[in-house]
C-alpha cells in the first residue's frame, strides 16, 4: 500500500523559517481541538474499538520517534527518567513522576500531571489517554528493548487530578 503520510521527522518541518513570527507556540486549546475531532471522526467511522487502537498505535509510533529524535540512545534509567521528565516539562507535554518501578520485573506505575490530553476537562466516568499509553509504552519499549502493556488507571477526567498508568512487560 503506497502511504502519503508516511511519518519522518521532517514533517515536523522547520518552524523558524515558516513561523517567522508566531513561532512554534499555540494554545492548547487548538492540540485538543484537533485530536478530539480525529476522534469523533474515527469513532463515527470505524468505532470506539478501533478509534482507540488507531490512538494507541499513533501514541506508540509518536513515542518510539520522541526516544530517537528527542532522547537519543539511553543505558540507564535514572538518566532516561530524568531526561524524560526534563524533555515532557520543557515541552508543555506533561510532568512525569515514578511511583515505581521493578526494572527486574519490568513493572511501573508513572503519573502525568498537567497532561496535555486531559487536564482540565470535565469527569466523564471513564479514562481518555489512550494515546499517552501507545507513547508511554514506546518509550519503555525504546529504553528496555521489551514489549510493554501500558493501562492508564487514573485520569483526570474520572477525577482524579492526575494521569496514572501501569507498565508491565509482555512476556
Amino acid at each position: 500500500m503506497e502511504r502519503k503520510y508516511q511519518f519522518s521527522w521532517d514533517l515536523l518541518g522547520d518552524i523558524a523559517q515558516g513561523r517567522p513570527n508566531l513561532g512554534n507556540s499555540t494554545r492548547l486549546e487548538v492540540y485538543r481541538l484537533m485530536q478530539f475531532c480525529i476522534r469523533d471522526v474515527l469513532e463515527q467511522n470505524i468505532g470506539k474499538e478501533k478509534a482507540d487502537n488507531i490512538f494507541y498505535q499513533a501514541g506508540h509510533l509518536a513515542g518510539n520517534e520522541f526516544y530517537k529524535n528527542i532522547l537519543g540512545p539511553q543505558s540507564d534509567f535514572n538518566e532516561f527518567v530524568r531526561s524524560l521528565q526534563e524533555a515532557l516539562k520543557d515541552l508543555g507535554i506533561g510532568i512525569l513522576r515514578v511511583e515505581k518501578a521493578d526494572l527486574e520485573a519490568g513493572s511501573f506505575v508513572v503519573t502525568v500531571s498537567e497532561d496535555l490530553d486531559c487536564s482540565g476537562l470535565p469527569e466523564l466516568d471513564y479514562e481518555i489517554c489512550i494515546y499517552d499509553e501507545g507513547f508511554i509504552a514506546a518509550l519503555m519499549e525504546s529504553f528496555t528493548g521489551s514489549r510493554f502493556k501500558v493501562k492508564e488507571v487514573d485520569c483526570w477526567c474520572t477525577g482524579d487530578r492526575t494521569c496514572r498508568f501501569t507498565a508491565e512487560v509482555i512476556n
